[in-house]
């Protein structure tokens, strides 16, 4: 007769023995390699979006690296920053070019409006994410909700940034080239009115007799990093109109463009 008050647990055999705690740090070393690889593929596939083959894959990866994943001991020089600065003066002078050749007849002024439409942050936004730059941005511990807002928030910088990588990694002629592939079609159809709504609402004020439009911040909400405004824009006899955007210049063309809107003005 069979004593079945044997240990089951004496039966088993080694293979269905519990795994010890000292066995976890080698399951979980997949996942970070899975990780890295993703981070890597992401990039990658950025390259490709960009037309652009790097032979310092560094100076891409810091175009995309927000001041807040730096760690303490690193200087904000190793984020998007510094790159940021030099693409936007690039992008200035070959988008300049571009209006000078594709426009041969056109004035100092109609060059000029024609210029801040195409280097202005909405512009490079729209780039962004036509070229779907969003993924590959980098930020420090914020949450999901904030991280969102945040990445949509640089998304311009990130492209004036990625131009000053392509400029130091290939030359001009790389630089030049990302623009015009990216610009082109906006220069010759310019998906914006090329002026300024507080211009056109002063210009329009000025026409109906009444004093220059006054801008008074509402409402300042959300972190340091990320701030959205809410501007009020107000003229004599007329209702007030509100705009909201991410820095306090964004907010008061939204009021005005309100404004223009509400009224009629062409």
């Amino acid at each position: 007769m069979i004593d079945e008050s044997v240990d089951i647990k004496s039966a088993s055999s080694p293979d269905d023995a519990p795994v010890s705690s000292d066995a976890a740090p080698v399951a979980a070393a997949p996942k970070k390699k899975r990780a890295r690889t993703s981070a890597k593929a992401i990039m990658a596939g950025i390259e490709q979006r960009l037309g652009h083959k790097f032979a310092d894959m560094s100076l891409l990866t810091t175009a995309f690296t927000h001041v807040s994943a730096l760690k303490s001991s690193r200087g904000r020089g190793d984020s998007y920053q510094r790159l940021e600065f030099l693409g936007d003066h690039v992008l200035g002078l070959v988008v300049s070019d571009m209006l000078y050749r594709a426009f041969p007849k056109a004035d100092e002024g109609e060059l000029s409006k024609r210029l801040a439409d195409l280097v202005r942050k909405e512009t490079c936004i729209d780039i962004a994410k036509s070229l779907d730059l969003l993924e590959g941005i980098k930020l420090g511990a914020v949450g999901a909700g904030a991280g969102a807002r945040l990445r949509s928030s640089v998304l311009g910088d990130i492209c004036e940034a990625v131009i000053g990588a392509v400029y130091l990694d290939g030359g001009y002629a790389a630089a030049a080239a990302f623009v015009e592939r990216n610009w082109t079609e906006r220069m010759r159809k310019p998906v914006r009115p090329l002026r300024d709504p507080k211009t056109v609402l002063q210009e329009w004020a000025q026409g109906k007799g009444l004093p220059t439009p006054v801008y008074r911040e509402v409402e300042r909400t959300g972190p340091h990093h990320d701030p959205r405004f809410r501007v009020a824009v107000e003229l004599p006899g007329l209702d007030v109109s509100e705009g909201v955007g991410g820095s306090k210049r964004a907010a008061e063309k939204a009021a005005a463009s309100a404004m223009i809107a509400r009224e009629g003005v062409k």
